[in-house]
């Protein structure tokens, strides 16, 4: 079974946290310990996203926020995913404002871009769509905790302090990836740092270091499997 197929059954159960947060310390110890050449990269969005597994248009990534070493988007922070999106938060609190966006030629604030992603980096292309918007929900996840993101879905992340999640996706062919930015911006290039090796094993660090102390429903859950 591939890590996409496991952790998508594990997400099902009733104990999706501890599950996940078992196998994501298993997969960064493997990176701390040399075991994979998987090495973090840095994302525009300002995480640092480990790509753990892929497979046509299926993934498996671990998305890490920690100070000094994050990046700021060319756009905004504003995006749509070109993929559904499954997630965990393995510690630390995430949050999505969901937004609703509409075509205004009068009243535009941004322009939609299609981000057109390759092996080196992405095409950030300016579509004739001028657009405004407004929040229309928050939502706020903690360790533990699941969410979901449809494709197509205008969001912005709001991750404060120390945080991970272990990410799910499923690409919907043909839809690329988008992003919210000013009028004035023009077409450009984001090319995707990707970082050292003793970045890449400090940030498995910091996350092995949050994920030592075992929540409470895992702790009792260890209990249970020791008593059988």
């Amino acid at each position: 079974m591939n890590d996409y197929a496991r952790l998508r059954t594990l997400i099902g159960s009733d104990a999706a946290g501890p599950a996940v947060r078992r196998w994501a310390r298993d997969f960064m110890t493997e990176v701390l310990d040399g075991r994979t050449e998987i090495g973090a990269v840095r994302h525009p969005l300002g995480f640092l996203c480990f790509p753990a597994w892929r497979d046509g248009g299926l993934g498996v990534c671990v998305h890490v926020w920690t100070d000094g070493l994050r990046s700021c988007p060319t756009t905004s922070a504003m995006h749509a995913h070109s993929w559904d999106l499954l997630s965990v938060v393995l510690y630390g609190e995430v949050g999505n404002e969901i937004l609703e966006v509409e075509s205004s030629a009068d009243r535009a604030t941004h322009r939609i871009f299609e981000i057109h992603s390759g092996a080196d980096g992405d095409v950030v292309r300016a579509t004739e769509r001028l657009v405004r918007y407004r929040i229309r929900s928050s939502e706020h996840f903690r360790a533990g905790e699941v969410y979901t993101l449809p494709h197509g879905v205008f969001h912005l992340s709001d991750v404060r302090g120390e945080a991970a999640t272990v990410v799910l996706g499923e690409v919907r062919r043909g839809r690329p990836d988008r992003s919210l930015g000013t009028l004035a911006t023009a077409d450009h290039w984001v090319h995707r740092t990707g970082c050292t090796p003793s970045e890449t094993r400090r940030a498995a660090q910091t996350v092995l270091d949050h994920l030592q102390e075992p929540t409470l429903p895992e702790q009792l859950e260890d209990r249970c499997e020791q008593a059988t």
